[in-house]
């Protein structure tokens, strides 16, 4: 099993302080928290795509190919790119190209999207939402099979021979779909035999076994071999040295950020009781000490029938930077082992 993190690279303010973190001191610290996580052993780590003020990662591309300079063994993937309100064609230049400066080490994770921002951003209609990615992501296989290319769809000009390069190190560029609670798009990424990475926010990861099983049952219809068929997941996590210390420094954050998407959905706000019971045994949160959260990452596993990828969103708008390089060194060196051993 590969284990990384993900980020969104939140505005954070110093818990000792009560300051916000300047722009160029946060995309510091970023590349500081991908250079650790690939100096003790960590396999992966994604950047994500929004484009809302709390949040730095609107161009993740850049960012991944800043952190391919800096690294030379971790894999670099989006988390995920927003497919749905981007051109596929400028989508696999950027990650081709990174695949270029990081020798082969980039992974592209695709999605709709858990924010709206983007659409009128970009002058898209939400009521396409679907459709877009869709359409979107198979004109995206199609440039990936080969350069040139030959296309028509609604939502963009036809290809009619074109040729899209660079062309990445990696033959085919790993291309996964993130997905989240929604049956279709697990049927989806079956049919089309690309890898799957279930957002889990909440609630008991046990309860998208069905879910995952009807992944794997729709590759296996459709002729895909059962190894092709992968399945990642991606939760928020922390590691600290006790238990009640990595819950204590990681809820801050976590309330903060939940309130405030709270009041935007029309949600309750957060309470303490809900968080410490995601972070219990049978809760969604890996947050805790390396051999709980170890243990719990196997349980996971074993609930959802096997899983490939591990990819824990650590980043928190009220965490330290020295807290958060501590997390990082506690998942490579204790975390990571117990899990692979």
């Amino acid at each position: 099993m590969l284990i990384g993190i993900d980020s969104f690279v939140s505005i954070v303010t110093d818990p000792d302080t009560g300051v916000d973190v300047t722009p160029v001191e946060r995309v510091q610290h970023l590349l500081e928290e991908v250079e650790r996580a690939d100096q003790v052993g960590l396999d992966t780590y994604g950047i994500g795509e929004h484009h809302r003020r709390e949040y730095m990662d609107s161009a993740p591309a850049v960012l991944l190919a800043a952190a391919a300079a800096r690294t030379s063994r971790i894999r670099l993937n989006s988390a995920v790119a927003v497919l749905s309100a981007s051109d596929p064609v400028r989508v696999f230049q950027e990650f081709a190209t990174l695949d270029l400066i990081s020798q082969g080490r980039a992974d592209l994770i695709v999605g709709r999207g858990s924010f709206t921002e983007a659409f009128p951003l970009f002058g898209l209609d939400l009521g396409d939402y679907d459709d877009l990615f869709a359409e979107k992501l198979g004109l995206l296989l199609r440039i990936r099979d080969k350069p040139e290319v030959y296309w028509s769809g609604r939502h963009r000009a036809s290809l009619t021979g074109q040729e899209v390069y660079p062309r990445p190190l990696q033959d085919p560029l790993p291309i996964w779909v993130g997905v989240g609670g929604t049956p279709e798009s697990f049927v989806r990424a079956g049919v089309l035999g690309l890898p799957l990475m279930v957002a889990i926010i909440g609630g008991q990861p046990a309860r998208f076994r069905p879910l995952v099983d009807l992944y794997r049952e729709a590759g296996r219809q459709a002729g895909h071999p059962a190894e092709q068929l992968k399945v990642g997941l991606h939760c928020f996590g922390f590691v600290g040295d006790t238990d009640q210390q990595a819950r204590d420094d990681f809820y801050p954050g976590w309330e903060q950020m939940f309130t405030k998407v709270g009041k935007e959905r029309g949600f309750s706000p957060p309470s303490r009781r809900q968080y410490d019971a995601q972070c219990g045994p049978d809760g969604a949160f890996l947050i805790g000490a390396p051999g709980t959260v170890a243990k719990k990452i196997l349980r996971i596993s074993e609930d959802l029938g096997g899983i490939e990828r591990m990819a824990m969103q650590m980043t928190n708008v009220r965490l330290a930077h020295g807290s958060l390089l501590h997390g990082i060194e506690l998942l490579g060196t204790e975390v990571a082992p117990l899990v692979r051993g």
